[in-house]
This record gives C-alpha cells, structure tokens and sequence, in this order.
C-alpha cells in the first residue's frame, strides 16, 4: 500500500516535530478492516506506540490530545482509525 507508506512517513514526521518521542511505533492495521464500513474511503487505520517526555504529568486523554493535535488536519483527510498506546514517562530530579 504505497499510500499507507507516505501516511505513515507523514504521521511519523508530525509526532517527531510536535512529541520528541523517546519510544515511537507506527503499526499499520489497515489490512485487517479489509471491508470494515471505514475502509471503504480508503483512509487508514493506524496504530501508534509512543512515550514522550511532553506526557508527563498529564492524563491519559491529554495524551491522546496532544497526538490528535500533532496529527491535525491527517485525521480528516488520512486516518480513518487511529490507535493510540501511550506510555508515561517519569521524570525524575538531577542529584
């Protein structure tokens, strides 16, 4: 699916920019919604692995907003369904 290979580079490109992820992963799910209602437009179904210094303190649903914010206009015009596995990173003092 070469148009799932330059949605993913695009989603990949706007997490870096926006997270500085310290773990990233861009799962492909698409295949498996193969005549799912959702698929029919031809947009993609995501799933993304991700830990980021920028969710620290923060709840799980501002995780996920943060993602949604980084992705922007991608989720109307490329991603269909868009998993989001978030991992909190802890923060701790210098000594």
């Amino acid at each position: 699916m070469a148009a799932n290979s330059k949605r993913i580079e695009m989603i990949q490109a706007k997490i870096v920019a926006a997270l500085d992820p310290v773990e990233f992963e861009i799962i492909d799910d698409s295949a498996r919604h193969a005549g799912h209602a959702g698929a029919s437009t031809g947009l993609g179904h995501f799933k993304v692995k991700i830990a980021s210094l920028s969710f620290a303190g923060k709840s799980s649903i501002q995780c996920h907003r943060l993602v949604y914010q980084a992705l922007g206009q991608m989720m109307e015009t490329d991603i269909h369904a868009l998993n989001i596995q978030v991992k909190n990173i802890k923060v701790t003092g210098a000594d």
